[in-house]
C-alpha cells in the first residue's frame, strides 16, 4: 500500500505491515496487497520494528504494555541521538484522566503529527516542565472555536489575545474534543507537542493553569471487511497517490508519520489525509471530532479530492509561469548569441562603443569651436561611459548627458541678413504700422552691418492684446534670416524651467534656453519669452531673478544651466520679450531690456489691416474666392467702430472670420441646390453606352430629352449660381455679426452744465469717459462732495484736490460766487461697474466742478486729460497716443494736453495728429480760459 504513496519505497522505514486486532495480528487485504508491492515481509519487518506509545486505544491493552516494554529495553541499549522524537514514559497514555488545556489557535492536532506551539504564561509553561519532569510529559491540545487573528491586524496581537484568556473564559472558546498530545521537547517558550488520541473535555479541574478531566474517545466498532469502507480506502490512497506526484512535501508526511505512528489502518489513513490537506480550521476539526470510521474517510475523501483540484490549479500556473520564463530567457540568449555573431563579423559593435562612436561622430565636425573646458567635459564622461554597466542607473544618467552636451550647436551660426530694404520689405509684408519697431530692428541690422557681426539685445514689447507682439516676433526672425523659438513664461513658478534640473534627480532635463538650442540648432536664433509680465513665485523659487541672468547681456556671455553644468553663450542671442503691462515686470528685470510700446491701431489703420492682412487670410481659410464676395470700405469701418473698438486686431480678426463663414455656408447652400437642376445624361456615360454598342432604340428616353447643344447652357447656368458675388454693406452687415457692442462714447451732442469729457487709458487702448456733477442741495454752510463711479484712491484724492482747487478758482474769479460753500455737490464718472483709478482726471473734475459753479457749459468737442497739484499746477500723464486714438474715434476735435506732454504727442505719425486742435498747458488758467472763454471769442 505504501507504493501507492510514493514510488521510493527506499524513504519509508520501520512501517509495519500488519493491522492489530486484540493481541493477534490480523493481515488486512489492503495492507497485504501493500506487503506485496513494497516487498516487505513479516521478516524484514521486525527486524526494525519500533512501537510508540501513539496508538489509538483498542482492546489489545495487554499487547500495548508488551510493545511499551520492549521500547523501554530498545531505548536502553540504543544511542541517545535517537531519530524518534516521542519520549518514553512510564504512565500510560490511557491512565491521563486530568490534563493540562492548552489552545490550539489555528489547527487542530491529529494523532501522530507534530505542532509547534507558544506558552507566554509562566505559570502554564512551569507546569509542563514539571508534568516532563515527572515522567508524564503528557497535556491536552484543543482547538480555538473562533480565530484570533481574524479580527486582530497582526499575528503577535493574535497570541496576545489568547494568552490573555484565563480559566472559564479561556475553556468556552475551547471545542470539546481535542488530542492527548505528548510533550516532546521544551526550549524557551516553544512547546512541540505529538498527537496520540482523541480527548473529550468533560468537566474543569482547576482555572489557572486551566486543568480539565477527559474522557479518552474510542471510534465506532466498523467492519474491516466492508466492501464500501475498503472502496473509500482505496480511493483515498489513489487520491494521496496522484497529489503525492506532483508534491514531494506530502512524500516526506508519509516518511514521517509512519516512523512514528507506525501502521496505517483505517482511521489513521483518515487522519493522515485530512491533516496533511490544506482544508480550513472547521473542516479539520470536524473531521477530528468524527468517531465512525467510514464517515471519516468520505470527510477526509472530499477534503483530498479538493486538495487535487488546488494541485492541479497550481501546476497549471506553475507551468505557465515556466513557459514565459523560458521563453524570455531563451530569447534573451538568443539576443546574446546574434550580438556575439554580429560582433566577429564586424557587422555591430556593443552599446557602448556605439554610442561612443556616435557622440563622437557629432563633435568631430564641429570640434575646433567647441570650447576647450566643455570638450575636456566631453572626453570624460565618454571615458566614464566605457566603465559603466549597460545595466547601472549611472549609464543612463552619463548617456543623457553626453546626448545633451553633443547635441547643442557649439559655435554654429546662421548666415544674418544685413539686407536693410530687404528686411523692411519683410517687416511690411507681414504687419502694418509699428514702425517703432520696424525702426528699431533696422537699426540693429545696420549696426550688425557695419560691424561685421551682430551682438544679442534684449527688447521688451508692451502693449494691449492683439496689436501683434507676438506676430512681429516672427516676423523680425524672418527678415534677420534667423532662426525663431518661442516660450511663454505666464504663470511659470518653477526656476528649474529656466536654469534646469540637477542630474541627481529622477528624470532631470535642461532649461528652456538648452531646450531652445538643441530645437534650432544654431547658437543666434530670436528667443521670444511671451507674457513676461505675468510670471509666477511659488516653493521652488522666484522665475524673475533668475531670468536676470538669461536676460543680461554681461551675464549671458556665460550662462550656466544647472543640467549641463558648463557655461553656454547666449550673447549672440536676440531676445524678444511681450508684455501687456510693464508695471508688473520686477525693475531689475526691467531695467535690462529696451522696451518699445505699442499702443494700438486707429480707425484708419484698423482698415488698412483688414483690406491688406486679415481679409485676404480668412478668405483663403474659408476657401471663398476674391470674385465671389466683395466687402464695402463702409461696412469694414461700421465693424470696426461699432464692433471691434479695442486698441487690437484680435477681435476685428474673429468678426471678419465669423463674415466669411456665413458666406461660405451661403455660397454652398445656393450652389448645391440650385432652383431648377438640369437633367441631362452624363457625357461619360453616353461615351459607355457607344462602346458597347448598345443602339439607342434599347434605352428608355424621356419625353423632353436635353441635346448635346443645351448641356453647356446648363452647366454654366450652375456655375453662375456659385460664383454669384455677395455684396456686404453696411445695411446688411448686422445680419453676418449680430447686434452692436458698441455704441457712440459720446453721449450728448450738446455738452449740459456740470459734464465735461475726459481721456482714459486702459489695458485695451485709450478711452473717453465723462465727468457728471450736479447739485444735490442748497443752503448756507452746507457745502460737501460726494463721490460714486467705482473710483480708486488715487481717483478719490483727485476729486479732493479738485473741490479744493475749483473754491480756489472760484474766489479768485468771483468772489461774491458763495456756490461751493452753501451746495452740497455729488461727482460721479460713469459707468458704475466699470473700476477706474489714476490720477489724471484732476483737471477734467476741476472743469466739471466750475462748470457748475459757473452756470456754463465746456464747448462740446473738448477732452482734457491732466493730473492738477492744489497750486493749479498741471503734471504730465501717459498713455498720449492711446488717449489721442480715443478723442479722434469720439470725433473729438480740440484736446488739451500737459506741456510736459508735448514731446510725446510730436512722435505720433501725422495720420494720428491729423485734423486735431491740441493745446498744451502746465497751469490750470488757460484751462479755463479754453474751456469758457469760446463764447467770447464767438461773439
Amino acid at each position: 500500500m505504501l507504493k501507492l504513496f510514493t514510488s521510493s519505497a527506499s524513504r519509508v522505514q520501520h512501517l509495519t505491515p500488519a493491522i492489530r486486532v486484540g493481541s493477534s495480528p490480523v493481515e488486512s487485504p489492503l495492507f497485504k496487497a501493500l506487503s506485496q508491492i513494497t516487498g516487505w515481509n513479516r521478516r524484514s519487518a521486525s527486524l526494525g520494528h519500533r512501537a510508540f506509545f501513539c496508538s489509538e486505544p483498542t482492546d489489545g491493552e495487554a499487547a500495548a504494555e508488551v510493545e511499551a516494554k520492549a521500547v523501554e529495553s530498545d531505548s536502553e541499549g540504543s544511542d541517545s541521538k535517537s531519530s524518534s522524537a516521542i519520549v518514553s514514559t512510564n504512565p500510560r497514555p490511557e491512565d491521563c484522566l486530568t490534563v493540562l488545556a492548552l489552545p490550539v489557535p489555528h489547527r487542530p492536532l491529529f494523532p501522530g503529527f507534530y505542532m509547534p506551539i507558544y506558552v507566554k504564561d509562566p505559570k502554564v509553561l512551569a507546569a509542563l516542565q514539571e508534568s516532563r519532569r515527572r515522567q508524564a510529559p503528557y497535556a491536552g491540545a484543543f482547538l480555538l472555536k473562533d480565530d484570533p487573528s481574524a479580527d486582530s491586524s497582526s499575528s503577535t496581537d493574535a497570541e496576545k489575545n489568547i494568552n490573555e484568556l484565563k480559566g472559564k473564559d479561556l475553556l468556552n472558546r475551547l471545542h470539546e474534543v481535542g488530542t492527548l498530545a505528548q510533550i516532546s521537547s521544551i526550549q524557551g517558550d516553544q512547546v512541540i507537542l505529538v498527537g496520540h488520541r482523541r480527548l473529550r473535555i468533560t468537566e474543569m479541574v482547576s482555572e489557572e493553569p486551566l486543568t480539565v478531566k477527559v474522557d479518552h474517545l474510542k471510534d465506532n466498532p466498523f467492519d474491516m471487511d466492508d466492501d464500501v469502507i475498503k472502496a473509500t480506502s482505496f480511493e483515498v490512497i489513489s487520491t494521496l497517490r496522484d497529489v503525492l506526484k506532483t508534491s514531494s512535501l506530502w512524500r516526506d508526511h508519509v516518511q514521517t508519520y509512519t516512523q512514528h505512528i507506525g501502521d496505517f489502518t483505517y482511521p489513521r489513513l483518515a487522519d493522515f489525509g485530512a491533516a496533511i490537506c490544506g482544508a480550513n480550521r472547521h473542516q479539520a476539526q470536524e473531521v477530528l471530532e468524527e468517531l465512525d470510521v467510514h464517515k471519516r474517510l468520505r470527510l477526509t475523501l472530499e477534503l483530498m479530492k479538493k486538495e487535487m483540484e488546488i494541485s492541479k490549479i497550481q501546476e497549471t500556473i506553475a507551468k505557465a509561469i515556466e513557459e514565459k520564463i523560458s521563453g524570455e530567457q531563451r530569447r534573451y540568449l538568443l539576443n546574446e548569441q546574434l550580438k556575439a555573431i554580429k560582433k566577429e563579423l564586424g557587422v555591430e559593435t556593443d552599446d557602448k562603443s556605439a554610442l561612443s562612436a556616435k557622440f563622437k561622430e557629432r563633435i568631430e565636425p564641429n570640434k575646433e569651436k567647441i570650447p576647450a573646458h566643455v570638450l575636456q567635459v566631453i572626453e570624460e564622461e565618454l571615458t566614464k561611459l566605457q566603465l559603466l554597466e549597460a545595466s547601472s542607473s549611472e549609464f543612463n544618467v552619463t548617456r543623457n548627458y553626453l546626448d545633451w552636451l553633443t547635441v547643442l550647436p557649439w559655435g554654429n551660426y546662421s548666415d544674418e541678413n544685413f539686407d536693410v530694404v530687404g528686411a523692411q520689405k519683410i517687416l511690411d509684408e507681414d504687419h502694418y504700422g509699428l514702425s517703432d519697431v520696424k525702426e528699431r530692428i533696422l537699426e540693429f541690422i545696420a549696426v550688425g552691418r557695419l560691424r561685421g557681426t551682430s551682438q544679442g539685445k534684449i527688447i521688451c514689447l508692451s502693449g494691449p492684446p492683439g496689436v501683434g507682439k507676438t506676430s512681429i516676433g516672427r516676423s523680425i526672425a524672418r527678415a534677420l534670416n534667423r532662426k525663431f523659438f518661442r516660450f511663454s513664461v505666464g504663470g511659470l513658478a518653477d526656476v528649474a524651467e529656466i536654469k534646469g534640473h540637477r542630474r541627481t534627480y529622477v528624470g532631470a532635463m535642461p532649461g528652456k534656453m538648452v531646450q531652445c538650442l538643441k530645437s534650432v540648432g544654431t547658437a543666434n536664433p530670436l528667443v521670444l519669452i511671451d507674457e513676461i509680465d505675468k510670471l509666477g513665485r511659488g516653493h521652488a523659487g522666484d522665475p524673475a531673478s533668475a531670468l536676470l541672468e538669461l536676460l543680461d547681456p554681461e551675464q549671458n556671455a556665460n550662462f550656466l544651466d544647472h543640467y549641463l553644468d558648463v557655461t553656454i553663450d547666449l550673447s549672440k542671442v536676440l531676445f524678444v520679450c511681450t508684455a501687456n503691462v510693464i508695471d508688473m515686470i520686477p525693475n531689475p528685470l526691467l531695467d535690462r531690456m529696451e522696451v518699445i510700446s505699442i499702443a494700438g491701431y486707429i480707425t484708419d489703420e484698423k482698415v488698412h489691416i483688414a483690406r491688406d492682412y486679415l481679409e485676404k487670410t480668412a478668405r483663403g481659410d474659408c476657401g471663398v474666392k476674391p470674385e465671389q464676395v466683395e466687402v464695402s470700405d463702409a461696412a469694414l469701418l461700421s465693424l470696426i467702430e461699432n464692433y471691434c473698438r479695442e486698441a487690437g486686431v484680435r477681435n476685428l480678426q474673429k468678426q471678419i472670420e465669423k463674415i466669411y463663414r456665413k458666406i461660405a455656408l451661403k455660397l454652398v447652400r445656393e450652389g448645391a441646390v440650385p432652383e431648377e437642376p438640369p437633367v441631362a445624361i452624363d457625357p461619360e456615360e453616353a461615351e459607355i453606352v457607344a462602346d458597347v454598342g448598345e443602339s439607342p432604340e434599347n434605352h428608355t428616353v424621356e419625353e423632353n430629352p436635353v441635346s448635346s447643344a443645351e448641356e453647356p447652357k446648363e452647366v454654366a447656368q450652375t456655375e453662375k449660381i456659385a460664383i454669384e458675388k455677395v455684396m456686404i454693406d453696411e445695411s446688411n452687415l448686422a445680419d453676418y455679426v449680430g447686434k452692436p457692442v458698441f455704441h457712440a462714447e459720446k453721449l450728448y451732442e450738446q455738452t449740459p452744465v456740470g459734464v465735461v469729457m475726459g481721456l482714459a487709458w486702459t489695458s485695451m487702448g485709450g478711452s473717453t469717459l465723462y465727468i457728471e456733477t450736479t447739485v444735490v442741495e442748497e443752503g448756507e454752510g452746507k457745502g460737501g462732495l460726494n463721490i460714486t463711479g467705482q473710483l480708486g484712491d488715487v481717483m478719490k484724492e483727485s476729486a479732493q484736490i479738485a473741490h479744493t482747487v475749483a473754491r480756489k478758482i472760484m474766489l479768485e474769479k468771483e468772489p461774491e460766487n458763495q456756490f461751493f460753500a452753501n451746495s452740497k455737490l455729488h461727482l460721479h464718472v460713469p459707468a458704475g461697474a466699470t473700476p477706474k483709478d489714476g490720477p489724471s482726471a484732476g483737471c477734467t473734475m476741476i472743469t466739471s466742478l466750475l462748470s457748475l459753479a459757473t452756470k456754463k457749459p465746456v464747448r462740446k468737442d473738448l477732452a482734457m486729460t491732466g493730473e492738477v497739484t492744489l497750486t493749479g499746477r498741471i503734471l504730465p500723464i501717459g498713455g498720449v497716443k492711446e488717449k489721442t486714438i480715443a478723442a479722434r474715434r469720439s470725433q473729438i476735435k480740440t484736446i488739451i494736453f500737459p506741456e510736459a506732454n508735448r514731446r510725446d504727442f510730436d512722435e505720433l505719425a501725422e495720420n494720428v495728429k491729423e485734423g486735431l486742435d491740441v493745446h498744451f498747458v502746465d497751469d490750470y488758467g488757460k484751462i479755463f480760459e479754453l474751456a469758457f472763454g469760446y463764447d467770447k471769442q464767438e461773439d
